[in-house]
């Protein structure tokens, strides 16, 4: 009676909740599902209670939220066909929960009586049961377990199986496999009839036999095992009394059959009384053709000796462990074995024979010399890569002083031309010559910086040649007066022969240029003063070949290899003053070959000059024709507005200066933000604008003078060091008309300014 009021008093407690916050979300809800909360209330009404109280939970809780909640409120029953119709659904909704619940119920209350049976089987069951989870933990204990293991149920449960079920062999004392573990990771039934004993919590130990089988569900899931075992102390003394030896023997033959190793038995005096399948197969002899033999069929003479020495152990009582040795097949064969030797005693302790476990181990042996083996030669690869490593970090030291070197060799003559200029600014002569100096000083460290950026361009495929079909001759003399003036500077004696006809190549004319000019170079380098560098061009076959001999200190024979090797020093002494970064000549072996030829180097040694050539594929047929400017009078130079805009203000004044010498008028700024507003107030015709700007950057300056309508047709020209591919149409794209790499040509500048049309901007 207790129990029901229990349940419809829970019921009506949850259905008076259901409608509290129905009532509370009505503000929000207002005429919207008014019966929502009701479906809660009616599930933990039947799952706590059951069928009626859930009954009663949608009958009184329809009434109520209709009275309160459904238009027109204040009314019990539905109004309208759609009211009906909700009520209908209400009730289909609400029989649907109470039936599953009532169903949930109903099987909640079997697995109840069932577990209650199944406590009650088991506590009825003689043996001693336990069962685990499925990481081997102890979840149950009925009470001959406990009175076996002399743990209770509350300290067992949650413990490891191996912490309450300790067993070990009857005889050895050593630890033996609990065949819960088994069945757990083998999913099978395991009765191990072994002789073994447990070790009980205080230490005493009793004789047991025991099973195990995994606990399955439906689907073939373990999930536990249960474990079985019984006292079997008095039926074990009795077996141990009436067959004694013949027990041993059977189990000893049981485990002998069953190892992977050979396991002999012999007697002290070494005949051979037992010779597994394994012995079988490892010494090929049968059974019947080794047992009653000596030991010594399988012995090589010379190791006779260790046999004694092996029985004087085992009548002392003392296990060999692991002895490694040489044994004999049948066939003759010698192996590498293991020897693991253990004495066999009779019931008063005394040792009557022994048991060999007999393993081969010469693959092992042998894998562990291959991996020997593998780990020298590891040693000697890492060793060379370290070596490898070393080299790659000295060659790059030695790039970067001479890379110091090289651009310091142009900046102290710059510094020393800057003295001079300051000094004698009103000597014509020393001023010209001074400017000179300057100017070969500044293209020297302009063609340094050229060479590293194509060196990097080539080494990450950024290089694209344009080419088109071209005559030789005109490319090699480009090449020729660009290097001219080095020559003559330390009287270097430089012949160029050309072929009589022309020589046709589809080749990219800057590149090729840049490949005998890099060659030039090269040779003037390594030629001393006074020395002779001759350049011939002649055609052999489908090739044309370029030719670069000099007279210089020439290359070593051991360093003709690696003379194209990037950043590659022939001679690094101090005393050589003029060496470069040992890149030039890796640029031009990249370019030529890229050009489809080749290019070889060749020296009769140190002293005895050097010689370059080049094998290009030709073409047959006349270049493409180029259309070339007469030569007019040169055009009246017209006046121009200049803006230059650079935040280094050396370089904005000193470029400022040299437009004002042309007769340009110029302003001068070093941020976006002032280059914008003095050009909307100077309105310049040109703005030569750097890239690099604090503020605003060059590219969102020229973009906001572009949308002033006053800034459409004025020129723009991007002055930057950023000079790629990329870089140029990036500021194409930006709204500039023309782009130029710093260093500033000045005569190119000028060209540029001669050529605008009197509107001002380039077309």
């Amino acid at each position: 009676m207790g129990r029901a009021i229990s349940r419809y008093s829970f019921a009506i407690a949850v259905l008076a909740a259901a409608i509290l916050l129905r009532w509370l979300l009505d503000p929000w809800m207002a005429d919207t599902l008014p019966l929502v909360t009701l479906f809660g209330a009616v599930a933990a009404a039947v799952w706590v209670g059951g069928f009626l109280p859930a009954v009663v939970v949608l009958v009184l809780g329809y009434f109520a939220c209709s009275y309160l909640f459904i238009p027109p409120r204040g009314v019990f029953l539905p109004h309208g066909f759609g009211q009906v119709v909700g009520m209908l659904a209400y009730l289909f909704t609400c029989s649907l929960i109470i039936g599953f619940g009532e169903a949930l119920r109903v099987a909640r209350a079997r697995a109840r009586e069932r577990r209650e049976v199944l406590g009650v089987t088991l506590r009825s069951i003689g043996d001693a049961v336990m069962s685990t989870d499925v990481e081997g933990r102890v979840t149950y204990m009925n009470a001959v377990a406990e009175s076996l293991t002399g743990w209770t149920l509350a300290e067992a449960v949650g413990q490891p199986l191996d912490t309450i079920f300790r067993i070990v062999n009857e005889a050895t004392r050593t630890p033996v496999e609990s065949p819960a573990t088994r069945a757990l990771r083998e999913g099978v039934v395991v009765g191990l009839a072994n002789h073994t004993v447990l070790i009980r919590k205080d230490g005493s130990v009793r004789a047991i036999d025991d099973s195990a089988a995994p606990i399955q569900d439906d689907e073939g899931r373990v999930s536990g095992c249960v474990l079985i075992f019984r006292d079997v102390s008095e039926q074990r003394r009795i077996e141990h009394d009436k067959a004694g030896q013949l027990a041993a023997a059977r189990l000893l033959a049981a485990v002998v059959e069953s190892s992977d190793d050979a396991i002999i038995s012999k007697s002290l005096d070494g005949v051979i009384q037992t010779w597994n399948a394994a012995a079988e197969r490892l010494f090929g002899y049968a059974a019947d053709e080794a047992i009653g033999k000596h030991i010594s069929l399988v012995i090589p003479p010379e190791r006779l000796g260790e046999e004694d020495q092996i029985v004087a152990s085992l009548k002392a009582g003392r296990r060999v462990d692991h002895f490694e040795t040489e044994r004999l097949r049948k066939d003759g064969r010698r192996i590498l074995v293991s020897l693991t030797i253990s004495p066999i005693k009779n019931d008063e302790g005394t040792v009557i024979g022994a048991s060999k476990i007999v393993r081969d181990v010469t693959q092992q042996r042998q894998a562990e010399e291959r991996e020997r083996q593998l780990l020298a030669d590891a040693a000697t690869i890492n060793a060379r890569y370290t070596a490898e490593l070393s080299e790659a970090a000295r060659r790059k030291d030695e790039f970067l002083a001479m890379l110091a070197h090289e651009l310091r060799n142009p900046l102290a003559p710059m510094s020393n031309v800057v003295q001079v200029l300051r000094a004698r600014g009103r000597d014509g002569e020393a001023v010209q010559q001074a400017t000179a100096m300057l100017e070969r000083q500044v293209g020297q460290m302009t063609r340094l910086v050229d060479d590293l950026l194509d060196m990097s361009r080539i080494s990450r495929g950024k290089i694209e040649l344009r080419k088109e079909r071209v005559e030789l001759a005109p490319i090699v003399h480009q090449a020729v007066e660009a290097t001219r003036a080095i020559y003559a500077g330390i009287q270097q004696e430089l012949t160029v022969s050309l072929p009589p006809e022309p020589i046709v190549l589809d080749a990219d004319p800057a590149r090729l240029a840049q490949v005998v000019s890099n060659l030039l170079n090269n040779a003037c380098k390594f030629t001393d003063r006074g020395g002779r560098i001759r350049l011939t061009v002649a055609p052999e076959g489908d090739a044309a070949v370029i030719r670069v001999q000099d007279t210089g200190i020439g290359i070593a024979p051991e360093s003709l290899p690696t003379v194209f090797q990037m950043f590659t020093q022939i001679d690094t002494s101090l005393e050589r003053s003029r060496d470069g970064l040992g890149i030039g000549l890796t640029l031009v072996k990249s370019l030529v070959e890229q050009h489809g030829g080749t290019v070889e180097a060749r020296s009769d040694g140190l002293g005895h000059g050097s010689e370059f050539t080049v094998r290009l594929p030709a073409l047959r047929g006349a270049p493409r024709s180029v259309a070339r400017p007469a030569l007019d009078e040169p055009a009246p130079v017209i006046g121009r507005r200049v803006l230059v805009v650079d935040d280094n203000a050396d370089g904005a004044a000193s470029l400022s200066m040299l437009l004002e010498l042309e007769g340009h008028a110029t302003r001068v700024a070093h941020d976006g933000v002032e280059a914008v507003e003095m050009a909307m107030e100077f309105r310049p015709e040109v703005v030569l604008l750097d890239i690099g700007l604090p503020e605003m950057n060059g590219y969102e300056v020229c973009r906001s003078i572009r949308k002033q309508p006053w800034g459409e047709d004025l020129t723009m020209v991007a002055v930057t060091g950023w000079g790629t591919h990329e870089d140029r149409e990036r500021s194409r794209e930006a709204g500039f008309d023309a782009h130029i790499v710093k260093p500033i040509d000045p005569d190119a500048l000028m060209q540029l300014m001669e050529s605008l049309p009197s509107s001002g901007r380039a077309r």
